[in-house]
């Protein structure tokens, strides 16, 4: 009988012990072209992943008007893009960026637009585009389109974007990978079935 106590007993705390550990667990760090962790208040371009797949992230009006201004890709390679982005984590104590975990994404500069340059999800032209006009912060379902999440993509620290935010438990995101759409010579950041592979360069 008491061997059996003394079998549950080291059970019970051994399960508790790997609920701690497995519960402490974060997920890894995102990390810069350079091998350095991404952190927040940085600032970084967003380049693609494979060469010769166009430029850097950057801001463009696509639209009939000069305002909003959406997220998009510059043509050439030798372009980075013509501003940084910051990265903030939903605490935005954390001065890491992890994996798999909700952020705002900022342009940092300045615009003949007054508007936010914190990036959203917005359905535009039949498609739903990332543009600007976002939330920064306050997470719930009023800013579910301001978030985004950076995941591993193959075996070489190389990035997608992936609208799909956790901020919100009782809420129906919509998810998926965040591809390039080319009309009319743009390159648009939009939901996709296809990724749009990046990395980051420090600034």
């Amino acid at each position: 009988m008491k061997k059996n106590l003394f079998y549950i007993s080291f059970l019970l705390v051994a399960l508790s012990t790997y609920s701690l550990v497995s519960g402490d667990a974060s997920p890894d760090a995102v990390r810069d072209m350079d091998g350095d962790i991404l952190r927040a208040g940085v600032h970084y371009y967003i380049l693609p992943g494979l060469r010769g797949m166009g430029g850097g992230v950057t801001l463009g009006s696509t639209r009939n008007e000069s305002c909003p201004l959406d997220v998009v890709q510059e043509t050439f390679e030798t372009d980075n893009g013509n501003l940084p982005l910051t990265f903030t984590m939903v605490d935005p104590k954390k001065g890491v960026i992890r994996e798999s975990t909700d952020l705002n994404i900022e342009f940092n500069g300045v615009t003949i637009c007054i508007q936010s340059l914190v990036w959203k999800l917005d359905n535009y032209d039949g498609e739903y585009v990332v543009s600007t006009r976002g939330v920064k912060g306050n997470p719930g379902i009023e800013t579910l389109d301001s978030w985004f999440k950076i995941e591993k993509y193959s075996n070489n620290y190389k990035f997608v974007f992936v609208f799909c935010p956790t901020v919100c438990d009782f809420c129906k995101p919509i998810c998926g990978d965040i591809g390039i759409s080319i009309k009319n010579g743009v390159r648009r950041l939009v939901l996709s079935d296809e990724p749009f592979m990046v990395m980051f360069l420090k600034v």
